[in-house]
C-alpha cells in the first residue's frame, strides 16, 4: 500500500473509536446526531436526497443488507452498502456494487473530510465539555455518504454500527426503515429487557415512512408497533402481513448450498397493491435457517420499493436471493475436513450457527475454535455450543482490546463443565493463548471427515480468516 494510504487509514483509527474500547460508551453525550449533522453539513450534506434504506436489529443487518443490495443491484440499479465492522480491510465498509471502495478512493475519501474534521476539532478546543471531535464511526459514515454521492448510486443502504436511536446514521431521512431482529447483546449500552432493546431500535423510526420488521418476540413486537404507530409510520410485520418457510437443502449434498425460500405477502390495505405477492421456491446461497428469515426481510423491503415506483422484477428477486454470498457468515472456508468460519457473537446468533451446522454438515467429529467478546453472555453462548462439539480450542484475539482473556474463558467453560459431568466427560478442552497457534491446535485434531468452527466474535474471524484461507483446499 501507498504512504498516503497508509496515512489515511492512521488518521481514522487515530479518532476516538468506541469499536475497541473494552465497554463502549452509549450516551447522548458520547454519541451526538447534532455533531453528527454538523459534519455533513460542513461536507455539504453528500448524498442527500438519494432514496434510503435503514436497517438495525441486533442480528442479520449486514445479511439483510447484503440480500437487499443484490437484489437492488440485478434490477440493474446502482446500491451504496455502509456496513461496519469490516473483516479484512476498513474499505470493506463503503461498498458500491458489492465491491469496496479502491484504496486510492479511501484516500480521497480522507482528504475531502479532514478540513471539516478539522475546524470542529478547533471548536472542540474552545468548547472541551461539548465534546465536538467527530468519532471513528462518524467519520465513516460521512465517507460512506460522500462515496455513494461520487459514485452517484441509486439507493444507500446504510446499516446502524449500535442501537439505532443515538447511531450516527440516523441522521438519514430514509424510504423505508427496517428492524431484522431483537435479542439480547449489548445490554448494557441499550437495556436489559428485550423492551428496552427494541426502544433503542425503534429510535430510527421516522414519521410516515414504512417500516419493515423480521419475526419479533411479543414484548419487542409490541413496543416497535406502538412507536411506529404514534409516528404515523406503516408496519410490515412479518407473521401478520408477510410470511415464509424455509425448505433446507440436505446435509449430504454435494454442494453446500442454502435451501429454497417461499415466501408470500399480503395486499395492503390502504395501499394501491391489489394482488398479494408470492414468490415460490426462490434459492439461497447463504446457509441456514436463520438467513431464510433475513431472505424474507429483504424481500418485504423489495416489495416496499416496488410499491414506491423501484422496477425490481421477481427475476431480479430470484437472482439476487441465489448470488448472495458473505464472508464469515457460515462461511465454508476448506473441505475435508469441513472448515466453517462464522462472526457469531451472542446467545441468539451461535444458537443459530449450531442448527445451521447440524442441517448442512454430516461429519464424524465436531471441533471448535472460540474466542469472545468483553460484555457478552459468554456463559450462555458456551452452554449453547459445548454440547454439539467434542473438542473445544479456547483462545482471544489480538487486535481488539474487548476480547475475553483466554483465562476467563477457560473459568467459564470448567464452571459449566463442573455442573453437568456427563457434558464433561465427553468434551476435551484446549486452552493455547496465540490465535494462529490455536489454529493449528485445532486443525491438527481435525480428521478428513470431521467438522472444524472458527466462531465467537467477529473478531477472531477477523484475525484468522487470512491464516484458514492460505490453507484452504476445497474439493
Amino acid at each position: 500500500m501507498t504512504e498516503a494510504y497508509t496515512a489515511a487509514v492512521e488518521y481514522l483509527y487515530g479518532r476516538i473509536n468506541f469499536e475497541s474500547l473494552p465497554s463502549p460508551p452509549y450516551a447522548e453525550r458520547h454519541m451526538k446526531l447534532d455533531r453528527m449533522r454538523q459534519l455533513l453539513t460542513r461536507l455539504g450534506q453528500p448524498a442527500a436526497g438519494v432514496p434510503t434504506v435503514h436497517i438495525a436489529g441486533t442480528k442479520g443487518k449486514g445479511s439483510t443488507s447484503a440480500l437487499l443490495a443484490s437484489i437492488v443491484q440485478a434490477a440493474n440499479y446502482s446500491v451504496g452498502v455502509f456496513s461496519s465492522p469490516h473483516l479484512q480491510s476498513i474499505e470493506e465498509r463503503f461498498c458500491v456494487n458489492s465491491l469496496p471502495c479502491k484504496p486510492q478512493e479511501l484516500v480521497e475519501l480522507v482528504e475531502l473530510v479532514r478540513p471539516a474534521v478539522a475546524l470542529m476539532d478547533e471548536e472542540a478546543d474552545a468548547a472541551p465539555k461539548e465534546q465536538l471531535r467527530p468519532t471513528f464511526f462518524e467519520i465513516a459514515t460521512a465517507i460512506a455518504l460522500l462515496h455513494f454521492a461520487r459514485r452517484k448510486v441509486d439507493l444507500v443502504i446504510l446499516e446502524v454500527g449500535l442501537g439505532g436511536r443515538l447511531d450516527s446514521t440516523n441522521v438519514c431521512s430514509p424510504c423505508c426503515t427496517v428492524i431484522t431482529s431483537i435479542s439480547y447483546d449489548h445490554t448494557k449500552q441499550l437495556g436489559e429487557t428485550l423492551a428496552e432493546i427494541a426502544t433503542e431500535k425503534a429510535g430510527i423510526v421516522k414519521p410516515g415512512v414504512p417500516l419493515v420488521t423480521g419475526p419479533l418476540k411479543e414484548a419487542p413486537r409490541r413496543v416497535i408497533a406502538e412507536v411506529a404507530e404514534r409516528h404515523g409510520a406503516r408496519m410490515i410485520a412479518a407473521d401478520r402481513d408477510y410470511r415464509f418457510r424455509y425448505d433446507s437443502a440436505h446435509a449430504q449434498s454435494a454442494e453446500r448450498v442454502g435451501g429454497q425460500l417461499h415466501f408470500e405477502m399480503q395486499a395492503d390495505r390502504g395501499h394501491p397493491l391489489q394482488e398479494p405477492f408470492v414468490l415460490d421456491d426462490a434459492k439461497l446461497k447463504l446457509l441456514g435457517r436463520h438467513q431464510a428469515a433475513n431472505a424474507a426481510v429483504a424481500l418485504a423491503t423489495s416489495v416496499e420499493l416496488r410499491r414506491q415506483g423501484w422496477l425490481l422484477p421477481e427475476a431480479a428477486l430470484r437472482a439476487g436471493l441465489a448470488e448472495t454470498t458473505l464472508p464469515g457468515r457460515v462461511e465454508l472456508i476448506s473441505e475435508r475436513p469441513a472448515v466453517v468460519l462464522d462472526t457469531a457473537h451472542n446467545v441468539a446468533s451461535v444458537t443459530a450457527l449450531v442448527e445451521t451446522l447440524a442441517e448442512n454438515f454430516s461429519c464424524e467429529r465436531r471441533h471448535l475454535l472460540l474466542a469472545a467478546t468483553r460484555e457478552k453472555d459468554v456463559a450462555g453462548m458456551l452452554r449453547v455450543l459445548l454440547p454439539f462439539f467434542q473438542t473445544v480450542t479456547l483462545t482471544q484475539y489480538e487486535e481488539n482490546t474487548r476480547a475475553v482473556p483466554v483465562a476467563k474463558l477457560q473459568e467459564t467453560v470448567q464452571a459449566i463443565l463442573a455442573k453437568e459431568p456427563d457434558l464433561a466427560s465427553q468434551i476435551e478442552v484446549e486452552v493455547v493463548d496465540n490465535p494462529k497457534q490455536a489454529w493449528q491446535k485445532a486443525r491438527e485434531q481435525a480428521q478428513p471427515e470431521d467438522l472444524l468452527c472458527v466462531t465467537g466474535s467477529f473478531f477472531i474471524a477477523a484475525e484468522l480468516r487470512p491464516v484458514l484461507r492460505a490453507e484452504a483446499v476445497i474439493n
